[in-house]
């Protein structure tokens, strides 16, 4: 078992952001609704964005030809914001086939900085999103390894095989052999576990199997001197997030901490953070992405790739539940705590997903 002392000097303070989380969740999160986990559809829909009723993607473009050209970016974002992912690249489509050049393009050549950088991200299809996001979280300096996390632990089978394909075409590398070339040990591990693609998305809920995974947790890891990552990457990658719940609460039953705390005192590093992330999204998706939103605010500075990365990723999907959420944890809501921090283009952008 790793000691307290082997941890960062942060570890207090990640202890109490960390049970913030929890508590929270603890409270609202009912077993019986899933409506949370990892790779259910969401009925009804919980998307921020809508298809725009009147759509005509050949006026759109005249709108948006005139306004790149003259740089205004108000108009530029009423269109982009207003319009489902869908109707985004109908328009993308008639405007190559009417200037001969690539909307992305015209839009790199008109804008500048974080703006650039949302309206391009909006003009992605939700895959190709994902794999920009994973190829920037791998290239050059550094990995940003809580990215890679996030994507590969929030998208359902489907999306993630969608993404290993669309990374292939666009960077003509596998995905799983970016991940072993960028990160190492167990955190590669549970990263290209989650590549596979094989986690249960059924909502049925099996007791016994809930009982047996808790006492394998326990016994890989408080119960033993050491810790068995694999076990843990093994029910952690593989089980739905109903069924994950009831593991967790059938863990209280046989340790005198929750499964939460048992990790933060066993694990360490990518590993740690990886598998507790994993825990966060089982509990409550969108509370882990107000999570991130908020931590992306909080102190000094502003994070506005992560506000862009998530907003727009959540955009079509539960970005609703993100906003209540976000009021309920944090006594702020997100609109106003996005105006209190970002300013400008970006902040009108922004907005405007919401």
């Amino acid at each position: 078992m790793c000691s307290l002392v082997t941890h960062s000097v942060n570890f207090p303070a990640k202890m109490a952001f960390f049970k913030k989380f929890f508590d929270h969740n603890i409270r609202q999160r009912d077993p019986k609704d899933d409506s949370n986990s990892v790779g259910k559809p969401k009925a009804p829909y919980y998307g921020t964005v809508t298809p725009y009723s009147n759509f005509n993607a050949t006026n759109d473009v005249s709108v948006l030809k005139s306004a790149i050209e003259r740089v205004d970016e108000d108009v530029i974002t009423a269109i982009l914001v207003k319009r489902s992912n869908e109707q985004r690249q109908k328009i993308k489509t008639v405007y190559e086939a009417s200037t001969g050049k690539k909307l992305e393009a015209a839009l790199q050549k008109a804008l500048k900085s974080d703006f650039e950088d949302f309206c391009l991200s909006l003009l992605m299809t939700p895959a190709q999103f994902d794999a920009h996001l994973l190829r920037k979280a791998t290239h050059g300096l550094g990995t940003s390894e809580h990215v890679l996390v996030e994507i590969l632990a929030t998208r359902s089978n489907q999306e993630i095989r969608e993404i290993k394909r669309v990374f292939k075409e666009e960077y003509k590398k596998d995905l799983e052999d970016v991940i072993k070339s960028e990160t190492a040990g167990d955190f590669t591990k549970a990263l290209l576990a989650m590549l596979k693609a094989n986690r249960d998305e059924s909502t049925v809920v099996d007791m016994a199997l809930a009982k047996k995974d808790a006492e394998t947790l326990f016994e890989s890891g408080e119960h033993r001197k050491g810790t068995d990552v694999t076990a843990f990457i093994d029910i952690l990658t593989l089980r739905s997030g109903p069924q994950l719940s009831k593991t967790f609460q059938q863990y209280a039953t046989i340790s005198n901490t929750t499964l939460p705390k048992a990790l933060k005192m066993e694990l360490k590093g990518d590993i740690e953070d990886c598998l507790i992330d994993i825990v966060k999204c089982a509990w409550n998706t969108p509370a882990f992405f107000a999570e991130k939103l908020h931590l992306a605010m909080k102190g000094l500075g502003t994070s506005e790739a992560t506000l862009i990365r998530v907003l727009v990723s959540r955009s079509e999907v539960d970005l609703k539940k993100v906003i209540e959420e976000y009021k309920g944890m944090y006594g702020i809501t997100l609109h106003d705590h996005i105006v209190k921090e970002t300013s400008g283009h970006i902040q009108k952008a922004l907005l405007g997903l919401l």
